[in-house]
């Protein structure tokens, strides 16, 4: 063992490395009843069958690989973890909240001892509470106890003239709040992790955030002071909007959450009634922490679903996008579809298939009745982030993925970011390689896209986060201030 990283118990599916580990039916509980028909089982959220011993196997390796490119790739010395890999960058606030968050699954799994997790998050939880704070524009890590978007990840100082991130800051609060959880011990290490946990949550100034009330903005930075924009509608920020409500020290007004539901867009896309956001990621995001089934607040109950069926539906309706393939992109189908933000091959439009096509880098992509942003890059955390919604038809897309990419696209951390099988243009490309005959396929590890494929996993095949959260007196006072009723927060109605 070196460095806390325990030799895997037994081989699974081979590749370049060897690495692998060792609800039931819920009602909605809601005042209308519409969704009876989306089966609930404690083996699988989406209600498939347990997995094959293939199916298993592969479940280890992926966990056990993505897990690793938090252990062995977040600075040895902040914690902070990058927010791209091979590929030099800066730190991301954001993918370090997803790397508090691996940290205790790598326990659980057996990849690394609970003391050497314990170890790791108790030293990035005192990193990330000493680093400097304030209104100067460099050498700060943060202001009002808010995070810069990207971090120099030695230093901690604010990289560039990045903006500081409400949402960044959320994500990271909600990793350090599992860890709260997780970390139960008595011991000297653990009692820190639970009391640094609180300090760096209660520091945050959400009232401040909330420069035009009741909705909260985006971020600020020194030169310019706050963005003209606040987050609005359904998206990756409900966490801003919770941990703001139920901030013990610094809360925002409670007409906030109204302010939330205010921009809130229902529609049909592949027949099926969803609130729209075309992203998955948005539908992921919040769910990573929150268990959702079962529990509805004012925007969801009037539909008679909550929010795991919203983000089921959407994972579903993109599943269903994909067959019917709309644009003609080559491979769409039940072994490749997925439309989340991630890299991408360029910025150009490029005649391909006798068609002229526009094609982007980095992009939100998606589809939705809300927007439909596609130019033919499918990223496997779009399926491996929502196993948990849908897992009878997650599962067997990211075993086709491995098995019709192989290394191009599952490498030493799991799955690279993103493909493109139409992209077979032999041009420079910003991220990525052009492989003959086969498309686009990126090279780099994005620490955004990992978190959420090795949480779901774990979601979807023992609960942990979700149990753990359920307990967390901090998370449950959030959800009750945003008017969230029933499921497992009723039955904890005597707690905090």
């Amino acid at each position: 063992m070196e460095n806390g990283y325990m030799p895997q118990r037994r081989s699974a599916v081979p590749g370049r490395r060897r690495a692998s580990s060792s609800a039931r039916r819920v009602a909605l509980g809601l005042l209308v009843m519409v969704a009876a028909g989306a089966c609930r089982s404690s083996g699988s959220a989406g209600g498939a069958p347990e997995p094959s011993t293939g199916e298993t196997a592969f479940l280890d390796t992926l966990q056990a690989r993505t897990f690793r490119f938090f252990w062995e790739q977040c600075d040895a010395g902040t914690g902070l973890a990058p927010d791209r890999y091979p590929t030099p960058s800066f730190a991301s606030v954001a993918a370090t909240g997803f790397a508090l968050t691996a940290y205790p699954i790598g326990a659980e799994r057996g990849f690394v001892t609970r003391a050497a997790a314990a170890g790791r998050v108790l030293a990035t939880l005192r990193f990330l509470w000493q680093a400097p704070q304030g209104a100067a524009p460099a050498g700060q890590a943060g202001h009002r106890g808010f995070f810069y978007h990207f971090l120099d990840p030695a230093s901690g100082a604010r990289f560039g003239r990045v903006e500081l991130s409400t949402v960044d800051t959320a994500l990271l609060i909600m990793g350090a709040l599992f860890c709260q959880s997780y970390f139960d011990g008595d011991d000297a290490a653990e009692r820190e992790i639970r009391a640094l946990a609180d300090s760096l949550y209660f520091r945050a100034n959400w009232a401040w955030a909330s420069v035009r009330p009741p909705t909260i903005g985006h971020g600020w930075t020194p030169e310019a002071g706050f963005l003209p924009y606040d987050w609005r509608g359904y998206n990756e920020a409900m966490p801003v909007y919770l941990l703001a409500l139920g901030s013990p020290t610094h809360p925002v007004a409670p007409e906030a959450w109204q302010a939330w539901l205010a921009g809130y867009r229902w529609g049909t896309f592949m027949g099926r009634e969803q609130l729209g956001f075309a992203p998955l990621f948005g539908h992921q995001y919040a769910a990573v922490w929150i268990d959702f089934r079962g529990i509805v607040d004012a925007g969801l109950a009037p539909h008679g679903i909550d929010y795991f069926e919203n983000s089921r539906r959407a994972t579903l309706a993109q599943y269903d996008y994909a067959l019917a393939n709309p644009g003609g992109w080559r491979g769409y189908g039940p072994r490749l579809w997925g439309l989340t933000a991630c890299d991408g091959p360029v910025n150009a439009e490029l005649v391909i298939d006798g068609r002229r096509r526009r094609f982007a880098t980095y992009w939100a992509r998606g589809a939705s009745f809300t927007a439909v942003n596609d130019d033919g890059t499918v990223c496997p955390a779009a399926a491996g982030g929502s196993i948990v919604f849908a897992p009878e038809i997650v599962l067997p897309t990211l075993l086709a993925l491995r098995e019709d990419h192989g290394a191009h696209l599952f490498g030493e951390y799991g799955f690279l970011d993103a493909l493109n099988p139409s992209f077979r243009i032999d041009v420079p490309v910003q991220h990525g390689k052009v492989v003959a005959e086969r498309g686009w396929y990126d090279t780099d590890y994005l620490g955004i896209d990992q978190g959420p494929i090795l949480a779901m996993v774990e979601n979807h095949r023992s609960g942990l986060i979700w149990e753990r959260m359920r307990g967390n007196a901090r998370l449950r006072r959030c959800l009750r201030a945003a008017g969230f009723t029933g499921g497992w927060l009723d039955r904890n109605a005597g707690g905090p």
